[in-house]
């Protein structure tokens, strides 16, 4: 097996030390290491991580691989500096059988550039009217453990209530898309002075917070796990952190976007700033700062929704909701969060890999830099300055809110299990 010696590197952004990989493990962490044979890469100024998770990726395959696939998405992942994501059910056919996500599952095995985990459905065809093959997607060789219908809301109580019954029973997760569908008909954009000011179609936070507030009682009222996908509001912070308060088995998720864009991008009528949930204002682009650094929201995902350009080179009305996020994300949360001293690395590890992974309910990922640990790691150069460039993206799509836009940090090695996948900032 091959040996790799990281010399001098910023462990979790601490003081320099080498760190020895052996194979699969980590076999040393400390100073002056040696290893006869082994490669060097010198990481001098560099800070370590354990692999990113992400717990809300769009993979797309199968059925929309002009899109994204599961081996183009992987490799964005890569070098994103993620070592496993959580490929979200919204494909087609619909990820809601144990076939489906056995699929996917076999197809991130393959791509070897990430461990892939299926996100199952919780309805049947996302249709929100019966529940999916929970336990079956859950005892199938992909072992699912989150389900969501993500893209669209489980808007019935009672279908809600039997789904985290129903995964109860083997420690799964029901993440919700918080999205009451009655006051979003025809939403475009969020609720507000702008919307007001454009004429478009305004999304109320009330219908993210409305439903969050009733899922983290349902939660309670079963003895469940609910997670929050993509939260976007100041009001659904503080119902959140009121349910953690009670001691509730609640989690929450922000994506890079929110932390940084606000509605006020959308006057100039650019699609690639249509998003769901759609991007709020800086009194919210602030308080999900300040719960993301205290622990109200617990982790950052990516929510990487990769469109083909005719998706989203078209009048606004007409253009898909999303934006790609895997190779940036870490970027932008080094630039909202750490530069501005609301985070240090350390915690930046908790937030994008202890945390998702713990959530997911994976082992082998989000594991500590320590010996004997699996060696999924990624390098990250914090004092790189850069502009966004979508044309040398490894994703398929190009749908990226950042591009021209300078950000901070650059991910140069990335290694899952021992092998790296991101060698000097190019895929291997």
């Amino acid at each position: 097996m091959s040996k790799t010696l990281i010399r001098g590197a910023k462990v979790l952004g601490g003081a320099p030390q080498d760190v020895l990989i052996d194979g699969e493990r980590i076999e040393a962490v400390g100073e002056g290491l040696g290893a006869e044979g082994a490669e060097v890469v010198d990481a001098a100024g560099r800070v370590l991580l354990p692999g990113l998770v992400d717990l809300h990726t769009h993979l797309r395959e199968p059925g929309r691989e002009d899109s994204e696939t599961v081996l183009t998405g992987t490799r964005a992942a890569a070098a994103g500096g993620f070592t496993a994501v959580h490929a979200m059910a919204n494909t087609f056919p619909v990820a809601d059988t144990a076939g489906v996500v056995e699929q996917v599952w076999r197809l991130g095995r393959e791509s070897g550039y990430c461990d892939v985990q299926p996100v199952g459905a919780v309805t049947v065809g996302l249709e929100g009217r019966k529940l999916a093959e929970l336990g079956a997607m859950h005892d199938s060789a992909a072992g699912v453990v989150v389900f969501s219908d993500d893209g669209k809301c489980v808007d019935d109580a009672v279908i809600m209530r039997r789904a985290l019954e129903y995964v109860k029973a083997f420690d799964g997760v029901v993440a919700q898309h918080a999205q009451e569908p009655r006051l979003t008909e025809g939403a475009q954009m969020n609720e507000g002075v702008v919307s007001a000011e454009l004429g478009l179609g305004g999304w109320p936070a009330v219908a993210e917070e409305s439903i969050i507030a009733r899922d983290v009682l349902l939660a309670a009222h079963v003895g469940s796990r609910v997670h929050i996908c993509h939260l976007s509001t100041a009001g659904s912070v503080e119902i959140v952190r009121w349910a953690k308060s009670k001691g509730w088995n609640v989690t929450a998720e922000v994506t890079p976007h929110h932390l940084l864009l606000t509605d006020e991008l959308v006057r100039s009528y650019d699609p690639v700033y249509k998003v769901n949930p759609p991007l709020r204002t800086e009194r919210d682009v602030l308080a999900l700062r300040e719960a993301l650094a205290d622990g109200t929201i617990d982790c950052v995902a990516t929510d990487h929704a990769p469109h083909p350009h005719e998706d989203k080179d078209c009048e606004w009305a007409a253009a898909a909701m999303g934006m790609v996020g895997l190779e940036t994300a870490l970027s932008v949360v080094q630039h909202t969060m750490v530069d501005t001293g609301l985070l240090d690395w350390a915690q930046l590890a908790e937030r994008m890999s202890f945390r998702p992974a713990a959530i997911g309910r994976l082992t082998g990922q989000g594991r500590p830099v320590s010996p004997g640990e699996p060696a999924n790691l990624t390098l990250v150069d914090p004092a790189y300055r850069g502009a966004v460039d979508p044309a040398g993206f490894a994703s398929r799509s190009r749908n990226t809110p950042y591009e021209g836009r300078e950000l901070p940090g650059r991910v140069t090695h990335t290694w899952l299990r021992g092998r790296a996948t991101v060698a000097d900032g190019k895929l291997v």
